[in-house]
């Protein structure tokens, strides 16, 4: 069942809005972002919140899906957290772990996603409990078509996590079952988000500046 609204942190630009002078930046990104939305230790402290959520509704083996590029680094902080977990019943959670590289496509008859692992691969998710990692729902498209596609293979049960949800007009209104904050219709980068690659190895959440877009184009 997808989360309450009320019940992610709302962050906006006006009221989350931290100064560079505030917070340690890498000098070879200082110029390419223009503010700090989410601090390192919110977001850490806010992954551990969700983790004790997604334990207390998990009673046995969960098979947790990547969704890579821009969400190892979430789903690391994630898997960290819920291995030190008990659920209600005062157990563990078993973890199997799996790494998805997703593409969406559309053709004239159809829309759809492509995805890394082969459908002999899938196969295995028939009768599991599968969580799938994001790091950040914009329109929803691309998620919606891979649920339907993981849909074929059978799970037991689908549920999914994205550390962001984008609150945007072109938004076709799907929200996961466990989000961390709600930002807004900015480019934002950091804490494994990229831009053409970049900026992963920042530890924030950070709004790309004009100069970063120039600096770091691809040509």
């Amino acid at each position: 069942m997808p989360m309450d609204p009320k019940d992610w942190i709302d962050v906006t630009t006006e009221k989350n809005h931290y100064s560079l002078n505030h917070f340690v930046i890498p000098h070879h990104y200082e110029k390419d972002v223009s503010s700090i939305l989410i601090p390192h230790g919110v977001i850490m402290d806010r992954v551990n919140k969700l983790a004790r959520l997604i334990v207390a509704e998990t009673t046995g083996p969960l098979v947790v899906c990547c969704i890579l590029k821009g969400g190892h680094q979430y789903f690391a902080d994630l898997i960290n957290a819920v291995k030190k977990l008990t659920n209600k019943e005062g157990k563990t959670v078993p973890l199997s772990l799996e790494f998805l590289r997703v593409k969406s496509y559309k053709n004239d008859t159809s829309e759809g996603v492509t995805m890394s692992i082969t459908d002999e691969e899938c196969k295995d998710f028939k009768g599991k409990n599968l969580l799938i990692v994001e790091d950040i729902i914009d329109t929803g498209n691309t998620m919606v078509h891979l649920l339907k596609k993981l849909e074929t293979y059978q799970p037991k049960s689908i549920r999914v996590t994205s550390l962001l949800i984008k609150k945007t007009p072109k938004s076709n209104g799907y929200v996961p079952d466990y989000v961390g904050f709600s930002i807004p219709d900015e480019f934002v980068v950091g804490y494994a988000l990229d831009y053409n690659e970049y900026f992963r190895d920042l530890d924030h959440i950070c709004v790309i500046s004009e100069h970063g877009k120039k600096a770091y184009a691809i040509q």
